[in-house]
C-alpha cells in the first residue's frame, strides 16, 4: 500500500472540505488537527480550492492535505502544484489516473460498479472511492463487491454521517471513509472552529468504535479466582466458563487464577481495527507487547485481533481486542 493512502487508511476519516475562502484555510486545518484528524480532501468546488491547498501544505506540514472534485487533468496539475499529497475523484476518468500516476501522486477513483472497478485494476489501483456511497447500495453494495473484488479497498463518501459511520468503517474492505459533516459550510462562515475540533474528536472516536470488552481480576490460586467469581453472581453475573487460566462471570468479569498482567488485573477494550487503534493511540505513549499479539490468520498476512498494550492504567493492563 502506498505510504500516504497507507496513512489515509490510519487515520479512518477524511473530512471533504469546501473552502469559500482562503483566509479560513488555516484555521480550519489546525482545528481539524486539534480534534485528532490531521488531513482533509479540499474539493475543487471554488476557486478558492488551489490557494486554500497551498496555503495549508505551507503552515501546517503535518496536515496531510490532498484535493477532491478533481475532474480532469489540468485541475491535477493545479492541486500537485499547489501542494497537494492525493488526489481524489468522483469518477472514473483514465486521463486524471493516468497523470496521477505518472507524477507518482495517489489517486483515489470514484467507482460505482464491476465495470469501473475492472477499468481500475487495469491500471493497477486498488484503493478506490466507492461514491455516492449510500446513494449507490451503502454497506449492503460494499459486502457484494467484496466477493469479487477481495483485493480491493474502499473510502466511500457520500451520505456518510455520525449515525452510520460505524457500519462503514468497520467493514474489512473499508480503508477510510470520506465525510463532511464536521465541517460544514455553516461551521467554516462562521469561523466556529471550537465545534469543528468538538465533532472532529466525536468523528475520531467513532472511527475506532472503543468499547468495554471485560475487567480481569487477579487472584493468587483457583480456590480464590472460583470465591471471588461466585460473589458476581448476587448480582446477576453468573459463572459460564472455566478455563485453564480464569473463571469468568457473565462476559463482563475474568477473574484469573494467578497474578498475570497487570498489578490488579487487566481491562478488555474492543475497536473495530487494531492496527488503526495502534496508530492513533502512539501519539499518546501507548505501544504494543509484541509477544502478546495474535491475528486472525498467519501472522503478518492477516489483521491483529488482540494485542495488550504497554501501559497500566491504575495497575490494571490494557488489551485490544477486533469487535
Amino acid at each position: 500500500m502506498d505510504p500516504i493512502v497507507s496513512k489515509m487508511r490510519n487515520i479512518g476519516i477524511i473530512p471533504v472540505v469546501k473552502i469559500d475562502d482562503e483566509a479560513k484555510a488555516v484555521p480550519l486545518a489546525k482545528a481539524l488537527i486539534a480534534g485528532g484528524i490531521p488531513c482533509a480532501e479540499v474539493t475543487f468546488r471554488t476557486a478558492q480550492a488551489e490557494e486554500a491547498i497551498k496555503r495549508i501544505s505551507q503552515a501546517c506540514p503535518e496536515m496531510l492535505v490532498g484535493a477532491g472534485t478533481v475532474i480532469n487533468v489540468e485541475l491535477a496539475k493545479k492541486a500537485i502544484s499547489a501542494g497537494a499529497k492525493f488526489i481524489v475523484s468522483p469518477g472514473f476518468n483514465p486521463s486524471v489516473v493516468d497523470y496521477c500516476i505518472s507524477q507518482k501522486v495517489p489517486i483515489v477513483p470514484g467507482v460505482t460498479s464491476p465495470s469501473q472497478i475492472e477499468q481500475a485494476l487495469e491500471k493497477g489501483l486498488t484503493e478506490l472511492k466507492f461514491f455516492p456511497a449510500e446513494q449507490s447500495g451503502g454497506v449492503s453494495m460494499l459486502d457484494a463487491l467484496g466477493g469479487p473484488f477481495p483485493q480491493v479497498s474502499f473510502m466511500p463518501t457520500g451520505g456518510i454521517s455520525s449515525a452510520n459511520l460505524g457500519d462503514y468503517i468497520k467493514r474489512k474492505n473499508v480503508i477510510a471513509c470520506g465525510g463532511s459533516w464536521m465541517v460544514k459550510a455553516d461551521l467554516i462562515e462562521s469561523e466556529n472552529w471550537n465545534e469543528i475540533t468538538k465533532l472532529s474528536k466525536e468523528a475520531v472516536c467513532a472511527v475506532h468504535g472503543f468499547s468495554f470488552a471485560h475487567m480481569g481480576i487477579n487472584q493468587q490460586d483457583v480456590q480464590e479466582a472460583k470465591e471471588t467469581a461466585s460473589l458476581f453472581a448476587a448480582f446477576g453475573f453468573a459463572l459460564n466458563r472455566d478455563t485453564t487460566v480464569s473463571v469468568f462471570a457473565g462476559s463482563e468479569f475474568e477473574v484469573m487464577k494467578s497474578v498475570v498482567r497487570g498489578k490488579n488485573g487487566h481491562i478488555g477494550l474492543k475497536t473495530w481495527d487494531i492496527e488503526r487503534a495502534l496508530a492513533y493511540l502512539e501519539q499518546f505513549g501507548f505501544k504494543p507487547v509484541a509477544e502478546t499479539q495474535k491475528y486472525t490468520g498467519k501472522e503478518g498476512q492477516s489483521p491483529l485481533k488482540f494485542t495488550y498494550l504497554d501501559k497500566e492504567a491504575g495497575g490494571f493492563a490494557i488489551h485490544l481486542m477486533r469487535a
